[in-house]
This record gives structure tokens, C-alpha cells and sequence, in this order.
């Protein structure tokens, strides 16, 4: 049996994050170029975004391009901003077709302009659409999201709108670049390494961590069903006990 024939549509995570790790190393084992390995990824990403249409999933965000990734060789970072632009305007139309809303979280504003611009082109053009929210974290890093969060109510406590006593976690939340969003249910990294590497740190908090060695390029639609599986095997608790979470069930 198919793995997407295993999925429970009744409990799908409403929002899943992935870490695409692994594009270089899958071109260096097969002795291609570094950019052939994004090239190929971008197809995953292509893939995956529509399996996760198909499922009915709210909410996929994808860790594209980290601040930490600006100190990788100039030659490859220009690569990456070229082929992010030139992927998304190239699926536009079929994000359109298939009810997609592109969105962004990062600091935009240190990508070059021709990008910046090009981008907010096809997230205006997908505006429109109701379905699957496709979140790309471009520019990104969770430390660097929760230093402007913290400046963000600092100011306003600062103009006297806030008073220090009275921030929360929803306050912070609110103050997150994901504030339209839930908090992602599951969280899947490729490429074998077990770590966050600076991702949604304060979103991720109780959600399920799933790790598969496949690289990106090799990720099919099939792993991302099985990882969906995986997740609803899983007991959540948020800290309560299984006891507790049953006995809520018969309320």
C-alpha cells in the first residue's frame, strides 16, 4: 500500500516546515556542480508543493535561503537568488492553477533588488488564491526574527504604548514574522543531519521533529506521506499526560 493511502485526511497536520538540506551533497555524489544540485531541489520543492495541495495541507514553509547562507562563496549566493526568482515565476501559473498563495519571512530587504521586486510580483499575482500558503524563508534565521520581534515591543514600550509587565507569549508571537500562521505541527529535515540549524526556534516548540537521510533532490511525494504518517503515529501532549489527553477525548 501506497503511504498516501496510510494518511488519516481526518488528522493531517495543519502546517508542516521543512529544512531542504542537502542539494550540494547530492551533487557533489553524483559529480555535478553545486548549482545542479539546487536545480534539481527546486523540482523537489515543485513536487512537494503539490502533494501537499492534493492533501488539503494549510500551511507549508520551506527554509530557502538562510542569513547564515550570505557567507557562502558570492559566485553561488548570486546562483541561488537567481534561480529562487526564476523557479517561482516560473511555477506562478501553476501555483495559481492549484489555489496556491506564495508568502515570504526574512529580511527581505538584504536580497538584491531585482529579486526583491521579482518576488513580490508573483506574491501579489497569487494573492488572490484560498488554499495551501506556501511560505518561503528566504533571508531567514529564527535568531535574527526574535532580536526584531524584541525591538518591535521594546519600541512600543518605549512610546509608552506598552507596559513591559504586561508582554506574553502571544504579545511575542504577534510580533513573529508567522503571525498569520499557526505554529508548524511538524517540522522535517533531509539530508541525516539531526538539528534546527537556526529555524523557527520559537514556533517550533511542541512541534514532531522527523529526520530522513534522503537529500532534497531525492525527497519524493512518497517520503513526504510517510513522514505524514510517522507524525500521526505519534501521541502529542503539549505537556499533559497520555491519561489526561484521553479523558479529555471521552469529554
Amino acid at each position: 500500500m501506497a503511504w498516501i493511502e496510510k494518511i488519516d485526511r481526518e488528522r493531517l497536520p495543519r502546517h508542516i516546515a521543512i529544512i531542504m538540506d542537502g542539494n550540494g551533497r547530492w551533487a557533489k555524489q553524483h559529480g555535478f556542480m553545486r548549482s545542479i544540485g539546487h536545480e534539481n531541489g527546486v523540482t523537489t520543492v515543485r513536487q512537494i508543493t503539490e502533494i501537499a495541495s492534493e492533501l488539503g495541507i494549510g500551511y507549508l514553509t520551506l527554509y530557502t535561503f538562510s542569513t547564515e547562507n550570505w557567507n557562502r562563496p558570492k559566485d553561488e549566493v548570486d546562483a541561488l537568488m537567481n534561480l529562487v526568482v526564476v523557479a517561482i515565476e516560473q511555477q506562478t501559473p501553476d501555483l495559481i492553477k492549484n489555489n496556491v498563495r506564495l508568502t515570504t519571512i526574512g529580511d527581505i530587504d538584504r536580497m538584491p533588488e531585482f529579486a526583491r521586486e521579482r518576488l513580490r510580483k508573483c506574491m501579489s499575482d497569487t494573492s488572490h488564491c484560498t488554499g495551501l500558503v506556501l511560505c518561503l524563508a528566504l533571508s531567514y534565521s529564527s535568531r535574527w526574527e526574535i532580536v526584531e520581534a524584541c525591538r518591535t515591543l521594546a519600541q512600543k514600550a518605549a512610546e509608552g504604548k506598552l507596559d513591559p509587565a504586561d508582554i506574553n507569549d502571544e504579545m511575542v508571537a504577534q510580533a513573529m514574522s508567522t503571525r498569520n500562521m499557526p505554529d508548524p505541527d511538524l517540522l522535517i529535515r533531509t539530508a541525516g543531519d539531526e538539528r534546527i540549524s537556526n529555524f523557527l526556534l520559537w514556533q517550533i516548540a511542541y512541534s514532531e521533529l522527523y529526520f530522513t537521510p534522503k537529500f532534497w533532490p531525492d525527497f519524493t511525494k512518497e517520503d513526504f506521506c510517510e513522514a505524514i504518517v510517522n507524525y500521526q503515529q505519534r501521541e502529542r501532549r503539549f505537556g499533559k499526560t497520555s491519561e489526561q489527553l484521553t479523558e479529555n477525548d471521552q469529554i
